[in-house]
């Protein structure tokens, strides 16, 4: 089972310099609003590719923005032994990201080949309600952590899709072939991302279909806005309007994650905040269970405020549950009551800056 047993962090949003040593199990955060549990749920998301749970800008993290640097730094107790990876800025440049693997330099997206993170926030509560895109990046957390090379793929479509678009609106008679080029670059690496969408969802729904009854919701799914059958010729008929609209108008960046109540038959965005709350654990769970038995070692999970809208009964039955998978589990909440049906667990409480052991 892959999890973080240590976490450094220096100069990074509240703390000056924090360290954190943990279990493999769960770790239960605990303090007033404010106090800083959230920034460490973002520093251990930001160890895996991707701008973090809260998708801010790199230089948004450091401690006094604008002014300086931040890193996070983890050891990993990984299948083959410990891993140290850690990401961060230089003050010289608060926008490019620095990645460290064992102390050699690696990229962003190779970080998803050492660890799968997937979280939970009060934000992500109406995520069935929100855009497409906030689906979208929610579904490839979903499939990186099935499919590593997926942030790789979809960075380089991204790219090429980012010049093709600057090709089209920047010049009255841009190079035929290099758009051709920049298209068949979109339809090989879009093609690579949608496959990897698709196949993470028939599987998720497949392991939906097998849960046992639960307290929380089942969700059925679907993905739409796939791919058209050749998107370098979609692509190529589609330059005029491309340039008039300043965009790409097919292709994976505009697929949609649709999720439908099961036992309502109603979209999930229709329902009350709990019930989407009560669909998205249900989720995460299959999907943490699924990535379980493909791998075996299971994601691991950051939680922020998930025990403040549950009942007694759902909270007892969500922390069985998380720990009969063996995922490590990374909770925060204001009130350790909320807490109490966590049997062993890492505790940890926030004040001032500091990260204290209880």
């Amino acid at each position: 089972m892959a999890a973080i047993t240590r976490l450094a962090l220096t100069d990074f949003r509240s703390y000056g310099t924090a360290m954190v040593s943990a279990g493999t199990g769960a770790i239960v955060i605990t303090g007033d609003n404010g106090a800083g549990k959230t920034n460490i749920l973002e520093a251990l998301s930001l160890l895996a590719p991707g701008r973090g749970l809260r998708g801010a800008a790199l230089s948004e993290a450091a401690r006094a923005q604008g002014a300086g640097g931040w890193s996070v730094a983890a050891t990993l107790q990984a299948p083959g032994g410990e891993v140290e990876i850690g990401t961060g800025t230089a003050a010289s440049a608060p926008e490019r990201r620095i990645v460290r693997i064992n102390g050699a330099a690696a990229t962003a997206a190779a970080l998803g080949e050492w660890l799968a993170l997937l979280w939970l926030t009060p934000a992500m509560d109406r995520l069935f309600a929100d855009t497409p895109a906030a689906r979208r990046r929610f579904l490839d957390r979903l499939v990186l952590a099935l499919h590593p090379g997926h942030a790789r793929e979809t960075i380089r479509y991204d790219a090429a899709m980012r010049a093709r678009t600057r090709l089209l609106t920047s010049e009255a008679a841009p190079d035929p072939h290099w758009l051709a080029a920049l298209e068949t670059a979109m339809a090989e690496h879009g093609s690579a991302v949608s496959e990897a969408r698709t196949q993470t969802v028939a599987a998720l729904a497949e392991q939906l279909a097998g849960m046992a009854p639960s307290p929380f919701a089942r969700p059925l799914l679907a993905l739409a806005g796939t791919d058209a059958p050749d998107l370098a010729l979609a692509l190529a008929r589609g330059r005029a309007a491309d340039a008039a609209a300043g965009r790409a108008l097919i292709g994976p960046h505009r697929a949609d994650l649709l999720v439908t109540h099961a036992a309502k038959g109603e979209p999930a965005a229709r329902g009350s905040t709990g019930e989407q709350k009560a669909l998205l654990i249900s989720l995460i769970l299959a999907h943490a269970e699924l990535v379980a038995s493909r791998s075996g070692s299971p994601p691991v999970l950051l939680l922020d405020e998930i025990a403040a809208h549950l009942d007694a009964g759902r909270r007892a039955a969500l922390f069985a549950r998380l720990e009969a998978m063996g995922s490590q589990v990374w909770m925060t909440g204001t009130d350790p009551a909320l807490f109490e049906a966590v049997g062993h667990a890492t505790r940890l409480h926030v004040q001032a800056g500091a990260v204290l052991a209880l």
